[in-house]
């Protein structure tokens, strides 16, 4: 079998559990080695190490697939692997039947991934050697979970790492081009063909249900409360305003939120779900927005979303200017500036919470400079735009963006936009994303939830 030997001096990581080896790393290589064949992987005295498959033409030259020795990728092999896969879903997601069923490396496949829309799976070969082995592979698939279809989206830019071309299409049955899956109760439909990625972020699945406690408890501040009032002849207790009026709008109790870099409305949904009074949802593609006027209208919201097609930090600024502009008027009424009263005041609105959900603003290591900036500016716009004792909800998927760092940089924005913010929760990926430990490459979504406070 053809043997891949490291160099005596390098980390440990691979002893360590991380399954990647470097270009770098390799002392010298034995046998004749195919591109995407299975190598061993030995240390610098002989000792076997692992098992992975090999691609000369990439940076990471050998993925770890076993620490048991290994002569090939069989279908039996990925059998095994996806009955595991499967198992570790169902303990931790019940019944549901959308989720991501293989996180590559996490589920010891590297450069695969697998996403479960309920009888449809959306595949990722990402690698050389997960490339190499796809008829197999759909055969397992199909024989381990009998899905009407299997549809490739293997059009990511990290294949050309590889040396290969971007590719979709049909592997087997028939896909069509949406499926209607459920999440956290809520209807959603998913374009597995045209959307982001697969078509649908798991990931967040946890956490949008997270923001359920900040959505109500809202109608105090307009002067709402709940009293025993005489209604149509019998005494009960109903919400009224301060005018001593009942108030029959169903949401009088929730937040004014706003949902920017939408995609396909799913922060949007769940807010409506747990009673917000109205959603403004925002991203800057017509098809997104349209995926999520979609959804909102499966789910019978419609009359509580407003959609807005736009860049999200143009959109926040020009708030922030509305705002702006409106305290200096305020100061000109008080004497204490002069204002040109002529000119009309830009918008401005504020909301109960504000959710930012980025794409990743850090491809590389050379970008996260740059991306904190961005970060770092989404984020202390959005701030300001919380209404007092307000909530922010905000998320990075930039792996390249360290925790500490992520919390850093919004702290920057919390002291340059004189707010204080208190962190209530911070989350990762949700069940169906595992993270091997000391694998940073793993740790990439950080999710908080700061209530806002003026300084």
């Amino acid at each position: 079998m053809a043997a891949v030997f490291l160099h005596k001096k390098r980390k440990a990581r691979l002893e360590a559990g991380h399954p990647w080896v470097f270009r770098g790393e390799i002392e010298k290589m034995e046998g004749e080695i195919t591109p995407g064949q299975v190598v061993s992987v030995h240390n610098h005295l002989g000792q076997y190490l692992a098992t992975g498959y090999f691609n000369e033409k990439s940076q990471i030259t050998v993925r770890i697939v076993s620490y048991q020795p290994l002569e090939e990728l069989t279908a039996d092999f990925f059998k095994i692997r996806l009955t595991r896969c499967a198992e570790h879903r169902r303990r931790f997601l019940n019944s549901a039947d959308a989720y991501r069923l293989v996180y590559g490396e996490a589920d010891f496949l590297p450069g695969l991934i697998v996403d479960k829309f309920g009888d449809v799976l959306v595949v990722q070969f990402l690698t050389l050697g997960m490339d190499r082995c796809k008829d197999i592979i759909v055969q397992a698939l199909a024989e381990q979970f009998s899905p009407a279809g299997i549809y490739e989206r293997s059009d990511v830019s990290v294949r050309e790492l590889e040396g290969l071309e971007q590719t979709t299409g049909v592997l087997y049955g028939k896909c069509p081009r949406h499926v209607d899956i459920i999440e956290n109760g809520l209807l959603i439909r998913v374009d597995i063909m045209e959307g982001q990625k697969t078509g649908y972020f798991f990931d967040q699945r946890e956490n949008r249900a997270a923001i359920e406690p900040l959505i109500t408890g809202w109608g105090k501040r307009g002067g709402i409360e709940i009293k025993e009032v005489d209604h149509e002849g019998t005494v009960q207790r109903l919400p009224v305003n301060a005018n001593g009026k009942v108030v029959s709008f169903p949401y009088w109790d929730g937040a004014n939120v706003l949902e920017c870099f939408s995609h396909t409305g799913s922060f949007t949904l769940h807010a409506c779900k747990y009673g917000a009074k109205k959603v403004t949802c925002l991203d800057i593609s017509e098809h997104a927005i349209e995926s999520a006027r979609v959804n909102v209208q499966l789910n019978g919201f419609e009359d509580r979303v407003e959609f807005v097609v736009a860049d999200a930090f143009n959109y926040l600024r020009e708030q922030v200017k509305g705002l702006d502009e409106r305290k200096m008027r305020a100061s000109a009424g008080q004497g204490q500036t002069k204002v040109d009263t002529s000119k009309p005041v830009s918008e401005a609105r504020t909301w109960d919470v504000v959710i930012l959900d980025p794409p990743a603003f850090a491809k590389n290591k050379s970008a996260v400079e740059g991306a904190c900036r961005g970060y770092k500016d989404i984020n202390l716009q959005g701030m300001k735009l919380v209404n007092e004792g307000g909530y922010l909800v905000t998320a990075s998927c930039s792996y390249h963006i360290h925790p500490e760092l992520f919390l850093n940089t919004i702290h920057e924005a919390a002291k340059d936009a004189g707010r204080i913010l208190r962190l209530v929760e911070f989350r990762e990926a949700g069940k169906d994303h595992p993270r091997i430990l000391g694998v940073d490459e793993g740790h990439y979504l950080k999710f908080a939830i700061f209530e806002v406070r003026s300084r």
